[in-house]
């Protein structure tokens, strides 16, 4: 018994021996015929579900090790299911990536200390309004705690190609990507990231370089990143030149950027601002990021004749919502004309500089168009781009004929919608106060504006044409409210009107040789039997509008010596004048029989001329343009602009008398 029962222990010990041999030998096996392909369709089915897209590669090798290293070949990443084009969205011969396992055990941290690709090839395409390149990621744990994004060491890139198509935007140009030894080794040391653009962008030649790094967010503080970037889009040049401590979160930038271009509306296509249209400018500032917010710091440039200073920044809500833009500039010597692009109008003129052939041949056949009034239609889409707040103050308005001193623009867009609150204007200690409110409304901009002109001195008003001299306050109002996709369609078929009110001022033969603007103020006043230098006492003006036609309510020049009286329509639709002027003696004088004025052509082309024919007939239709004496129901709006005991006040009451009124 006691034979038996020693046998046993061997037996079990042969099978535990056969069974660890066996592992052994498996081991062995696996070991010798191991290959890491096994798991390629692991790899394409996590890569495919983290990108919403099919990915496949054709080889597979991982070297384990602290720094574990894992080489694919032959990757592809396919277009959107459907989408209509030919070929994949990228390819890549050959992906290499060190991976720092310890780093993760240790600190849950990705750290990726090399990637280098071989000859990758993306083909970006828009076909109508599908794309290839939106990639849609897996959507993590809501509840879990965002983790760090990669840290990323040395990036390697060998031959790497890309081209972008997008027929809808006219977009058609190509990419070069590479990395070689750095060609100035005090600016970036080591390797560095070389990227190059060649074709067309929204229909203009587009050319660009980016220098950077080749090492990215494994770095500190004394060795930032590298930047060197420079486009050119048509006429618009953008270069970017500093340093980034970290290019991953845009932290720590210390960036220089430059513009410069023939109009900062072209802009748009390149940093999705909506810009109005601009003379040519350069500006240069510092651009920094911080709070989720881009800032264009510390500008200093021109715009065609004006200086300009201050900030820009951009800030893209965390819910992904509609960007915000806050501009707050300054211009110590403003050209009114620098800014007529936010009227719709061509911006700045012949003589601003900077143009070249193709603006100086824009802006000739701006001055040559018949109209006044700007027909630009204003682009909606390009306007809800993005929410403005836009602050300017011009400090000096520097254009000779502009009767103006200084100019604040306080601007806001919100989701498409345009207020001025408001466009205030100085003129002396006076000024003319601007409110507007522009608001899509199924694709039709609904305007309303209100205008004041507050006790603005007459002469500050007619000091551009140094003929002018005398003392006298102008105050009244403007209303119009309209609808259309311009300025043009806005007031051509607007509603409103218009209260001018003028007290003591100035003499009424340089006041009409002003008005005239034709050199013809000697025969307007022979003709108005107006004797030179008659002192002007108060000035009234009533017009209304509606459907586009400025009506002639009432309007009244008093002096010592005679009453001049207006009347008649402009057309906002055509641009039409018909106006006149004829005068009314305050008292009998032998010869002082007059001749009305007609006033004739377009408004950018006037015709001032006295009116031919017997003085009955031109009288009669002088009457029949409604030349009347303003009524006494002004008086309360009268006294609003100009305040109480004025000439106008005892002038309109002296005609309700029924007496001419003879001050003095």
């Amino acid at each position: 018994m006691s034979q038996g029962a020693a046998v046993k222990p061997r037996g079990r010990s042969s099978v535990a021996a056969q069974i660890v041999a066996a592992v052994l030998l498996l081991i062995v096996v696996l070991i010798w015929f191991w290959n890491w392909d096994w798991f390629i369709p692991i790899v394409d089915a996590q890569a495919g579900s983290a990108i919403g897209r099919k990915v496949t590669i054709q080889h597979l090798h991982v070297r384990l090790g602290r720094i574990t290293e894992v080489v694919a070949t032959g990757i592809t990443i396919s277009n959107p299911d459907g989408f209509n084009a030919t070929g994949e969205f990228a390819t890549a011969d050959r992906l290499v990536v060190d991976a720092d396992v310890g780093a993760y055990i240790g600190h849950q941290t990705v750290v990726l200390p090399v990637i280098e690709v071989d000859h990758p090839v993306a083909s970006v395409r828009q076909v109508g309004v599908e794309n290839n390149y939106t990639l849609h990621f897996a959507k993590g744990n809501p509840n879990a705690k965002p983790s760090a994004p990669p840290r990323i060491g040395e990036l390697v890139i060998n031959d790497g190609e890309a081209s972008v198509v997008m027929p809808a935007y006219k977009t058609d140009f190509d990419l070069t990507i590479q990395t070689r030894p750095s060609a100035d080794p005090s600016f970036i040391q080591g390797d560095e990231l070389d990227v190059g653009a060649h074709g067309t962008y929204d229909g203009a030649p587009i050319t660009g370089t980016f220098i950077g790094g080749a090492l990215l967010s494994l770095r500190d503080a004394a060795n930032p990143y590298p930047v060197d970037l420079h486009v050119a889009n048509g006429s618009s040049h953008a270069a970017l030149e500093g340093t980034i401590e970290d290019p991953a979160r845009f932290a720590g930038a210390h960036l220089r950027l430059e513009f410069d271009g023939q109009n900062m509306a072209d802009l748009y296509q390149l940093t999705g601002v909506p810009i109005p249209a601009t003379p040519p400018y350069k500006v240069t500032g510092n651009l920094v990021y911080a709070g989720h917010a881009f800032r264009f710091e510390n500008i200093a440039g021109t715009l065609g004749s004006s200086d300009l200073e201050g900030s820009i920044a951009e800030t893209t809500p965390a819910d992904g919502g509609k960007r915000l833009v806050t501009a707050d500039l300054a211009s110590r010597r403003v050209d009114l004309t620098d800014l007529a692009g936010f009227l719709g109008a061509t911006p700045g003129k012949t003589t601003t500089p900077g143009q070249n052939a193709a603006t100086k041949a824009a802006q000739a056949r701006a001055d040559e168009k018949p109209n006044l009034i700007p027909d630009t239609p204003i682009n909606l889409p390009k306007i809800d781009a993005a929410n403005v707040e836009f602050h300017y103050r011009g400090e000096k308005i520097i254009n000779k004929d502009a009767p103006l001193d200084n100019v604040v623009i306080a601007l806001s867009i919100e989701n498409g919608r345009i207020s001025a609150h408001p466009v205030s204007f100085g003129v002396g200690g006076g000024s003319i106060v601007i409110y507007l409110d522009l608001r899509p409304v199924d694709g039709v901009i609904h305007a309303d504006a209100n205008v004041d002109f507050r006790r603005i001195p007459l002469g500050r008003l007619m000091k551009a044409t140094q003929a002018f001299a005398g003392s006298g306050v102008i105050g009244g109002t403007a209303r119009v409210e309209g609808t259309g996709n311009s300025m043009a369609a806005i007031l051509g078929h607007g509603n409103g009107g218009l209260q001018l009110f003028m007290n003591q001022g100035g003499s009424v033969s340089a006041l009409l040789v002003d008005l005239a603007g034709l050199q013809v103020g000697d025969a307007a006043l022979s003709a108005l039997g107006i004797p030179d230098q008659t002192q002007i006492q108060c000035i009234v003006s009533d017009f209304s509008l509606q459907d586009g036609v400025v009506d002639t309510k009432a309007f009244l020049v008093a002096s010592k010596e005679a009453n001049i009286l207006g009347g008649g329509t402009i057309n906002l639709e055509n641009e039409k004048l018909n106006l006149a002027l004829k005068t009314e003696a305050t008292h009998f004088q032998v010869g002082s029989l007059s001749t009305p004025i007609d006033f004739g052509g377009t408004m950018k082309r006037p015709s001032v001329l006295p009116a031919a024919g017997p003085l009955a007939a031109k009288a009669g239709a002088a009457v029949g343009l409604g030349i009347l004496f303003p009524p006494l129901a002004l008086l309360p709006t009268i006294r609003l602009g100009l305040g109480d005991k004025n000439a106008c006040e005892d002038t309109m009451e002296s005609v309700a008398r029924g007496a001419p009124h003879n001050p003095g």
